[in-house]
């Protein structure tokens, strides 16, 4: 049974950090990243890693930093110089290969406050 399991959300302060993480289990993933949605608008990727190679959202480009420990299958975000508008639930996702089923984490509230 696959499951991922985030912690690390919370409140901040504008210009804070945090790092979320991400545990998965029953599987290994070459495809894990991070999307967030905020009130009222679409999930959107943030980032994702896949073979060693890692994408980015612009908006959060020089300010998030994506890993991840293969023998913990487990990913990391390194939230950076938080802006009230990262406020968020972050989602966990992950992918045996391109294309394949999306597993979902059960959500970890990120509030950034200015």
């Amino acid at each position: 049974q696959v499951q991922l399991v985030e912690s690390g959300g919370g409140l901040v302060q504008a210009g804070g950090s945090l790092r979320l993480s991400c545990a998965a289990s029953g599987r290994t993933f070459s495809i894990m990243g991070w999307y967030r949605q905020a009130p009222g608008k679409q999930r959107e990727l943030v980032a994702i890693t896949r073979g060693g190679s890692t994408n980015y959202a612009d908006s959060v480009k020089g300010r998030f930093t994506i890993s991840r420990d293969n023998a913990k299958n487990t990913v990391f975000l390194q939230m950076n110089s938080l802006k009230p508008e990262d406020t968020a639930v972050y989602y966990c996702n992950a992918q045996l290969y391109l294309g394949a089923q999306a597993y979902w984490g059960q959500g970890t509230q990120v509030t950034v406050s200015s």
